[in-house]
């Protein structure tokens, strides 16, 4: 108990935690997206649950990743080089999961602008996609997103309970915001165009950084929030027309109906 009094008193545990804790929501932002993106392939009374079960599951095996520290740091060791280049099974990790992320973004973006996401909304797409196979696939991804997340919090702070609380706290901040930010992508089809954009550059990312090319997050972020702000205005623009439209709609009844009189 003195222990655990003296560890909440520390101001470095605190720093350690809230500063994790904002890194893990900051890099779950592409993971809540691909989520939204992927559960929006079934039936609208299953989207919710795979949602649920998925960062649930998700978070279980992300706490088993930390769990195995060791392990991880022990991905970064070398398992061939070619000259000056080392590859390691972390490189392999990032590079396959990059390559997925490209060609689900690609076949995603192929099925909106062709119309299929609706043939399997009513029953007969060709991308159809099964229950365990969105939350596999959400589980799948969120290994790879979570190792870079994981060796930096290595990094930041030894202390395990630490990062299990930070882990916690930003999967259950995701699974408050996954149905808000899943519901406005699939009303609004220009914001699952640059929620797909977005995959197709954290794909980008993940496979440069599988060859050593680092491209820091913070620009790709401020890309898609850059074109969100865009997207926000045009929506506010579009909203005001809309009303616009609806008020002369109004007026010119009223006059057909005082006419009529």
């Amino acid at each position: 108990m003195e222990a655990f009094i003296a560890a909440a008193s520390d101001p470095l545990i605190w720093t350690s935690l809230i500063t994790l804790t904002i890194l893990e929501i900051v890099l779950g932002i592409d993971n809540l997206i691909f989520i939204s993106v992927v559960s929006a392939r079934l039936p609208m009374h299953q989207q919710a649950r795979a949602r649920r079960i998925g960062l649930s599951l998700a978070l279980i095996f992300r706490i088993g990743l930390l769990a195995s520290i060791v392990w991880i740091v022990g991905l970064t060791q070398p398992i061939f080089s070619v000259g000056d280049f080392d590859f390691s099974w972390r490189d392999a990790i990032l590079f396959g999961g990059g390559l997925f992320l490209l060609a689900k973004g690609t076949m995603e973006i192929h099925a909106t602008v062709e119309g299929e996401g609706d043939d399997h909304a009513a029953g007969g797409g060709r991308m159809a996609v099964t229950f365990a196979g969105v939350i596999g696939q959400v589980i799948v991804l969120d290994i790879v997103f979570s190792l870079d997340s994981i060796i930096t919090a290595v990094g930041m702070t030894q202390n395990l309970p630490v990062m299990i609380i930070a882990v916690v706290i930003a999967m259950i901040i995701m699974m408050l915001a996954s149905e808000p930010v899943s519901n406005f992508i699939q009303r609004h089809p220009t914001t699952k165009m640059l929620a797909l954009s977005f995959l197709l550059l954290v794909g980008m990312a993940l496979v440069a950084d599988g060859l050593h090319f680092h491209l820091p997050r913070e620009y790709l972020y401020f890309a898609i929030a850059f074109s969100m702000s865009v997207e926000v205005l045009n929506l506010l623009a579009a909203a005001r027309r809309s009303r616009k439209h609806d008020a002369e709609l109004d007026r010119l009844r009223g006059e057909s109906s005082e006419a009529a009189q």
